[in-house]
């Protein structure tokens, strides 16, 4: 211990005369190596619960394919590559809660402030760090994803479409292999051999559907891991000669084949092979981009947006909706050739000085059957050009969405490498402030943080995604949440703020929503001072006229003025000086020995001075509260129940002081007799 303090009292020195250099070289290191240690093993903790997560996800794909482990490394290491951007933020934000929660809780942290370091020059090694860790993360955002969530999903989607592995159950019909159902009785798994068979083919088609009993049998996969071979020994095999299958037999006179056989070798087709696909068939993913290509892919795809628009807009102007045969009559001609002129007009961009077509006039020149006729024309030809609209809307829909997705890959990998700066900024004050080292609270908290965070940044990405909000508001919500709080944590912490304190938020709610904090009065185990009882006699008398006079004089269960609450409230000075008088006799009195006394004490409430006359402290507040009236109706009321407290208060007081007086004069006689 003495090494220890005597090495404390050279820091403290060699920091007053300016020796800074050196050891904050020292220091630097020291907090690094406590932050690195931490760091390692929470940065393998989140990456195995991310990989966790994502092979429960992919699970079904990996379970009854017979992988072989070299497959299975590829499947974890591109999956580990890919996972790394998310792991970094989330072990920056542990290992930061743990390790500056480790300083804090043995007192390292209070020494350093003490030789005159602030928080914030604690922080700047690690804060560097996490810079350099926020680098990494671009690089493997930026460089190494990329090829890992092509290779990554090449594999997912030769994974989904890899037969799955034989693996034959016994008493239960098993339908993995291809166009039979296999109903085994036992086996044996050393020989692999199967017995009691009976298996029903239907590789054929249902109507030629095949039922086979054989006493044993062994299945094996060929040389080339093609062909499954089915050997069975002793045998039938039943077939239906009509169309309709085994199904639709009906009566014993349907005619059927029937087979006996010693042995039998059925070959069916089963690709046990496992070929990964092209890795570069998966290129136009945005996640298999880096940023260069995905504002260039991004670019390409609003081009050809804009053409496919100009395209249905030039094809909107050049149709119209008018039956492609002319009238052969003269009128019919003539008034069908006018609209159709004006038609060509409007196409020209000449609607403005163009009459209206007499609409009337030509219905009316039309027959029956040419009104039909045009009538049926016109629909079709405006069906067809909506079914063509809804087309193309799809189609654009679908690429503006592919967009959206380049530019949230783009933006990501932006925002996920800040996180690792803004979650140490949250992390290592909030460790500060805790003093919790370990895995509990700190891992708690971590949590809580991350699964926040996750939830504000999946809901706003999304809504990005479908185009419901904007893509900088929609991508960059959640680091303009993380921001300000880590900068708001460094400050509170660097200045030695009380953010969780218990009591005062238990104080601001109680008093929010007007709940009673009773009194607690301990018995002291030390008094230097025993209270003057006797002098203590009349002044309780005077506390308890005091509070019975201003009962009397201020009516206080009636309603109060709204206009002098908000707008001319004064202070209350006489019950500040009845608070001011209980609290010094309840400090005094409190080191008193008499249990009774004390009991007594502790009935003393504890008193709102300035709840019952305004809501608010600053005159400001108090009318814009009066202005807006349905919040100044609450505050009214609210200010009404406190007159109504203050006044049972006041009772209570008053009831106590006599009590007190009472205890006062029993312990001053008692005490005039010599007894304790």
């Amino acid at each position: 211990m003495g090494s220890v303090r005597c090495e404390s009292t050279n820091f403290a020195g060699i920091y007053q005369l300016g020796h800074r250099h050196f050891m904050f070289k020292k220091l630097d290191r020291y907090v690094l190596g406590k932050f690195c240690l931490v760091f390692v093993a929470a940065f393998f903790i989140s990456l195995f619960i991310f990989m966790m997560q994502f092979t429960w996800l992919h699970i079904d794909k990996l379970v009854g394919k017979g992988l072989t482990l070299d497959i299975l490394g590829q499947f974890f290491f591109y999956m580990s590559l890919t996972l790394v951007p998310q792991a970094l933020p989330v072990a920056i934000l542990l290992a930061s809660l743990i390790s500056f929660g480790n300083l804090g809780e043995s007192l390292e942290l209070l020494a350093m402030k003490s030789a005159g370091v602030a928080l914030v020059r604690v922080m700047l090694p690690v804060g560097i760090l996490a810079i350099a860790f926020g680098g990494v993360s671009f690089y493997f955002q930026n460089f190494t994803s990329p090829h890992a969530q092509r290779e990554l999903g090449a594999l997912l989607m030769t994974l989904r479409q890899t037969s799955p592995a034989v693996e034959i159950p016994e008493g239960v019909f098993y339908n993995g292999v291809p166009g039979i159902n296999l109903y085994v009785q036992r086996k044996n798994v050393n020989t692999g051999m199967l017995y009691d068979l009976t298996i029903y083919k239907t590789d054929q088609g249902f109507d030629k559907a095949q039922i086979v009993v054989a006493d044993s049998g062994r299945m094996a996969t060929s040389a080339d891991k093609g062909h499954l071979i089915l050997d069975i020994w002793q045998g039938e095999q039943f077939e239906n000669l009509q169309n309709g299958g085994m199904g639709e037999m009906k009566n014993a006179h349907q005619p059927y084949d029937r087979e006996t056989f010693g042995h039998k070798r059925f070959l069916i087709d089963f690709d046990s092979n496992f070929k990964v696909m092209d890795a570069d068939m998966l290129s136009g993913l945005a996640k298999a981009k880096n940023m260069i290509e995905l504002v260039a892919d991004a670019d390409s795809m609003n081009r050809d947006l804009d053409s496919i628009g100009n395209i249905a807009f030039q094809r909107a102007l050049s149709s119209n909706y008018f039956p492609p045969d002319e009238p052969q009559t003269g009128k019919k001609s003539e008034n069908t050739t006018s609209s159709s002129t004006k038609i060509a007009a409007n196409n020209n961009h000449s609607t403005k000085s163009a009459p209206p077509l007499p609409f009337d006039s030509l219905i009316a020149g039309l027959s029956e059957q040419q009104l039909v006729s045009a009538t049926s024309v016109a629909a079709a030809a405006v069906k067809s050009h909506a079914n063509e609209l809804e087309f193309r809307k799809e189609e654009v829909a679908s690429e503006e969405k592919e967009v959206r997705k380049h530019w949230i890959e783009w933006h990501t990998k932006i925002t996920q490498s800040l996180a690792c700066l803004f979650f140490f900024l949250i992390g290592a004050p909030l460790g500060a402030i805790i003093r919790k080292g370990g895995l509990g609270l700190p891992a708690v908290v971590s949590v809580i943080i991350f699964i926040i965070y996750l939830i504000i940044n999946t809901s706003t990405m999304k809504m990005a995604r479908d185009g419901s909000l904007n893509m900088i508001v929609g991508m960059w919500t959640s680091t303009a949440i993380l921001l300000p709080t880590g900068i708001f944590l460094t400050y509170k912490s660097n200045n030695d703020s009380v953010v969780f304190n218990i009591d005062a938020y238990r104080n601001f709610f109680a008093r929010l929503f007007m709940l009673r904090t009773h009194r607690n009065v301990p018995l002291k185990e030390v008094i230097i001072n025993d209270p003057d009882y006797t002098a203590l006699i009349p002044q309780l008398e005077q506390l308890a006229t005091d509070s019975r006079n201003y009962i009397q004089q201020h009516r206080l269960t009636s309603a109060p003025n709204y206009i002098t609450i908000f707008f001319r409230h004064k202070p209350d000075r006489a019950v500040e000086y009845i608070n001011q008088r209980m609290e010094a006799f309840a400090e005094e009195l409190g080191n008193s020995r008499d249990t009774r006394l004390l009991q007594t004490l502790q009935e003393f409430p504890l008193l709102y001075t300035t709840a019952h006359i305004t809501p608010f402290s600053s005159d400001t507040w108090n009318k814009v509260a009066g202005i807006c009236f349905p919040i100044g109706l609450i505050l009214w009321l609210r200010i009404w129940v406190f007159r109504v407290r203050l006044r049972e208060d006041l009772q209570q007081i008053a009831h106590t002081a006599k009590d007190l007086q009472t205890h006062c004069q029993r312990i001053a006689e008692l005490a005039k007799d010599g007894k304790p």
